[in-house]
């Protein structure tokens, strides 16, 4: 199962909306089970850098099933996955891609928001996610 364009749009709004709440702008990208591109949103003055970067921690998100901060606990020197970032054609191992579940729990697809502080990166992300998985 993956996400649907509608939840993956409903994502997208609940993310904006926090991103607009807490006075930031974001680029927001949601990617389906198969970490394809199935939405996304730069909005308007929000860091040209950040729009790849949203991108890569949706799909870190999906490649691994974990939310990107926890990956960049686990690949600090000497962690037991250090260097992964340089697979998959360049992963982000920093807060801000977090997996998108189901009701039954099952991953369908994950979110990723960069143009921030990481900190407010994973609180946007949170909001899209939340919007879906409640």
């Amino acid at each position: 199962m993956s996400i649907t364009l509608e939840q993956a749009e409903q994502a997208v709004k609940a993310a904006k909306a926090k991103a607009a709440e807490i006075g930031t702008l974001m680029n927001i990208a949601v990617v389906d089970a198969g970490a394809n591109l199935k939405a996304f949103v730069h909005m308007d003055g929000a860091w040209l850098g950040s729009i790849d970067i949203a991108q890569r921690k949706a799909r870190t998100a999906r490649y691994f099933d974990m939310p990107t901060g926890e990956i960049g606990k686990l690949s600090q020197p000497g962690g037991s996955l250090y260097n992964i970032e340089h697979s998959n054609g360049g992963l982000i191992t920093f807060p801000g891609g977090i997996p998108i579940k189901n009701g039954a729990g099952e991953i369908i697809g994950a979110i990723g928001v960069s143009g921030s502080t990481v900190e407010n990166d994973h609180t946007v992300a949170q909001a899209g996610v939340d919007a879906i998985s409640q």
